[in-house]
């Protein structure tokens, strides 16, 4: 599993420290899925898995992000939610909307 995660174009890391402070993220780089209490845990283990976050990654960049989540539940006895109920309840939302 790599360590690194590239800087991407389309973040700014400065939004990420403005929205969530200076914290834990899973992707440190571009201060993306932020890791530090139990709710935002469980948000970064849902949007990693949306096909649309998932994509401006590469596959070993996602498993190291999905990794670092999962250490973050761990160490905080936290159950992560199934993705895949997840993005299902995305889609349906999305197609609400049209």
């Amino acid at each position: 599993m790599t360590k690194n995660i590239r800087r991407r174009r389309d973040a700014d890391p400065k939004e990420g420290l403005k929205k969530y402070g200076a914290t834990t993220f899973a992707d440190p780089v571009n201060k993306k899925y932020p890791i530090d209490t139990p709710g935002r845990i469980k948000a970064a283990w849902a949007y990693i898995h949306q096909p649309n976050n998932a994509e401006k990654y590469t596959p070993e960049e996602v498993r190291t992000i999905k990794g670092r989540v999962r250490r973050a539940a761990k160490a905080r006895a936290i159950a992560l939610p199934d993705p895949d109920e997840f993005v299902e309840l995305m889609a349906r939302v999305r197609e609400n909307r049209n």
